[in-house]
């Protein structure tokens, strides 16, 4: 049975799909099945993945645009135990069903959960039917986060949303497993206050290392490659490789 984790946070650009793309890569690499499922219809994770989703070829968004099954869509990556349900760029956020608990019913029904070790939700930060549905499906939330102003204000508005999800029958088993700071430089004041407040808020065990800054990042985004395989030594890599390994520790 799958352990189903969403990668969210209400705030755009704060690397839920850097974050989701390169977490795939390490548990994959570990032995893993893993299958991303690209809920943000920016489409990225297939960029990250070096996948091109031709024009009308079958999409996640399909599930919810036209009730349409979710295995046509799956595409193997280039790496063992790696696989993507791609987005649907042309997805318009308030569009088809309205079932919060179609994309669980899907995952299920179509036997992804007993043909995946880790599902990973990518999801966009506007509050709509696709952010509900992955937190309907999930079993665990990671939030990455910028060390900046206004992050503490895009994990309260989250916060809320998860205890809604959370506190009500759909879905009790729902946790949060922690926040995670990406893009961050210790040497800067603004970063060590903006994590100092969610560790006082939320609790220092719920912080999960961090991502420093690193222009590699961005370049094995073009390159089409997750970071383990085009710069495995960089900064970023390695963390990533870390929070990975704190993530399997604390969830078994």
């Amino acid at each position: 049975m799958a352990r189903v984790l969403v990668i969210t946070n209400r705030k755009g650009g704060t690397g839920k799909t850097s974050t989701s793309v390169n977490l795939a890569a390490e548990f994959a690499a570990r032995g893993e099945r893993v299958l991303l499922v690209d809920l943000d219809t920016q489409g990225h994770c297939a960029i990250g993945l070096g996948i091109r989703v031709g024009k009308g070829e079958p999409t996640v968004h399909d599930l919810f645009a036209s009730g349409q099954p979710l295995l046509p869509a799956l595409r193997q990556s280039a790496w063992e135990n790696l696989h993507l349900l791609p987005a649907d760029q042309l997805f318009e956020h308030g569009s088809g069903s309205r079932d919060e608990l179609l994309l669980r019913r899907a995952l299920a029904d179509e036997g992804l959960h007993a043909r995946y070790d880790l599902i990973i939700l990518d999801t966009p930060p506007s509050l709509d039917i696709l952010l509900l549905a992955a937190l309907y499906a999930a079993d665990r939330v990671l939030v990455p986060f910028l060390p900046h102003f206004l992050a503490g204000e895009g994990v309260r508005q989250l916060a809320r949303v998860l205890f809604r999800v959370a506190s009500g029958s759909a879905n009790p088993q729902l946790r949060l497993l922690g926040f995670l700071p990406v893009m961050c430089d210790a040497r800067i004041g603004l970063h060590r206050q903006v994590t100092g407040g969610v560790s006082q808020q939320f609790g220092a065990s719920r912080l999960l290392g961090c991502v420093r800054t690193d222009i590699r990042l961005a370049e094995s985004f073009a390159a089409g490659k997750p970071l383990r395989y085009y710069a495995p030594k960089s900064r970023a890599a390695e963390d990533y490789a870390a929070v990975a390994e704190t993530i399997g520790g604390r969830w078994g």
